[in-house]
């Protein structure tokens, strides 16, 4: 899949249902020194074809935007089981109705303002509760995403051992978006909020990102259409899985330089929650 030496980077941008319309986006890259070459967007419109890519034999280091493991605090008053692979198991066997009344079950029995449960990096990485069902459904990513993960054997540093050529870190592109852009929107699957103010929030990101002007210490190198096919996606599909694109790059940069083992993740992180890279 990849020659040159130093291996493929990918960014994901996930969906639990991906269609032709939204698409799962896969943003592929290499990284030089401090420069990060978006080499290519791919697109998959099933969890199959997604699930095949990743199974392939390969060399590469990818951030995935979904979330990896669910709060301890849940697990556990819940009663699963509390190593990460056994819990997963259980995970997936359950259907989407099952997860959304048993976590729902779970914010009623509690007070308001603490409705769901959160996983350490939330805080940092001010990420939303992976056992949110709605607005962003990530309890259903993660029930979609990690088994295709799992099944295609692929190595998640801290959580599971897998093949240690095709190395899949959780990320998330709302943690780099904030750095250069703080509360400012720049993006929307609603052609309605798809204003100009949005538009220009995006050509100022992917402006910073060119400029490595971000705590990551990386500049994103793109041709000319590129940039405008990044800034011209209203949705942001492909802006956030470059973004993930990034943060990979980073954590690869933490394995190729220092040797850092857990790809730049902390030595402490709950190996039942997962960590966010970068944060």
């Amino acid at each position: 899949m990849n020659t040159a030496a130093t291996p493929l980077l990918l960014g994901c941008d996930f969906s639990s249902s991906p269609t032709r319309r939204k698409p799962i986006v896969l943003a592929l890259g290499q990284r030089q020194g401090a420069r990060v070459q978006l080499t290519a967007l791919e697109r998959f419109d099933t969890l199959a074809a997604f699930g095949q890519w990743l199974s392939q034999p390969g060399d590469w280091v990818g951030g995935f935007d979904l979330p990896f493991g669910l709060p301890r605090e849940l697990v556990q008053t819940l009663g699963w089981p509390t190593h990460w692979q056994v819990c997963m198991q259980h995970y997936r066997s359950l259907t989407r109705d099952q997860i959304r009344s048993q976590f729902a079950a779970f914010c009623n029995a509690r007070p308001v303002g603490g409705k769901f449960a959160h996983r350490a990096t939330d805080g940092p990485a001010g990420s939303s509760p992976s056992m949110k069902w709605v607005n962003p459904p990530v309890a259903y990513m993660l029930h979609a995403g990690v088994p295709l993960l799992l099944d295609a054997g692929v190595h998640l540093p801290g959580l599971h051992p897998g093949d240690p050529r095709r190395v899949a870190l959780e990320a998330y592109p709302g943690l780099l978006a904030r750095e250069v852009l703080a509360r400012r929107s720049y993006k929307s699957d609603d052609r309605a909020k798809q204003t100009p103010d949005r538009l220009i929030a995006r050509k100022d990101l992917v402006n910073a990102l060119e400029l490595g002007s971000t705590r990551l210490g990386l500049r994103l190198k793109l041709s000319h259409a590129q940039r405008d096919a990044l800034v011209d996606d209203a949705s942001g599909d492909s802006l956030d899985a470059v973004l993930c694109l990034l943060q990979a790059a980073w954590a690869q940069q933490r394995h190729a330089d220092g040797g850092d083992t857990l790809y730049g993740l902390p030595p402490g992180l709950d190996p039942l929650e997962g960590w966010i890279v970068t944060a």
